[in-house]
């Protein structure tokens, strides 16, 4: 599902990813991990095709990311670290949007979003009745997830998924991952607390 061949990112006179090589099937939990600063985050963005490589391929899903970038796009859910969001939408307003943009119609986005927010212990008040500027750390993370999964991908790419979440929400969580791998969805766990990947991973990458 995901093929990295000869992967390199180069910043000025900084190399943050050089020549990497990477084959994850479906259906595998793969932990991502090394200190900050090694090129994880890099590495995933340019899965996602948010940079472009210095050098080297991406192939996500069968579709070449520097042929189909659109393609790839459609078959990845991706959870930035930073969580970035539309500070100015209401919670519903961002996530209807997101399900605009995959084409999801907005009766049955509702259906996902509803699924969705009962998971995570959330309720309708809570992403009607302030803007997303004004949510907690870990309700920005909740909605961020939330996002990643509606158009219901193929490969998941996370990245500190769980900073902000609280205990019962971080339990959720990686239920809910090990849940969508035995279905068949690869999934890309990035981080640096390694008792957490070694629990939850098929797989370990350094």
């Amino acid at each position: 599902m995901i093929k990295l061949r000869d992967l390199t990112k180069v910043f000025g006179p900084q190399t943050a990813v050089a020549g990497l090589n990477l084959d994850v099937p479906a259906g595998q939990i793969v932990g991502f991990l090394g200190p900050n600063g090694a090129g994880k985050s890099t590495t995933l963005k340019m899965i996602t095709g948010m940079l472009q490589p210095t050098s080297g391929t991406v192939t996500v899903a069968g579709h070449d990311l520097a042929t189909d970038a659109l393609a790839v796009k459609r078959s990845v859910g991706f959870v930035p670290e930073s969580g970035a969001l539309f500070e100015s939408l209401t919670g519903l307003e961002y996530l209807r949007m997101v399900a605009a943009l995959y084409g999801i119609e907005e009766t049955q986005a509702d259906a996902r979003i509803t699924e969705f927010i009962q998971f995570f212990d959330l309720t309708w008040e809570a992403l009607t009745d302030k803007f997303l500027g004004s949510y907690s750390k870990g309700m920005r993370r909740k909605v961020a997830i939330i996002s990643a999964l509606l158009h219901n991908p193929p490969v998941l790419l996370f990245d500190e998924p769980l900073d902000g979440l609280d205990v019962n929400a971080a339990m959720g969580f990686k239920t809910l991952i090990q849940t969508l791998a035995k279905q068949g969805r690869t999934v890309v766990y990035s981080s640096h607390i390694l008792d957490v990947v070694e629990r939850l991973c098929d797989r370990v990458v350094i």
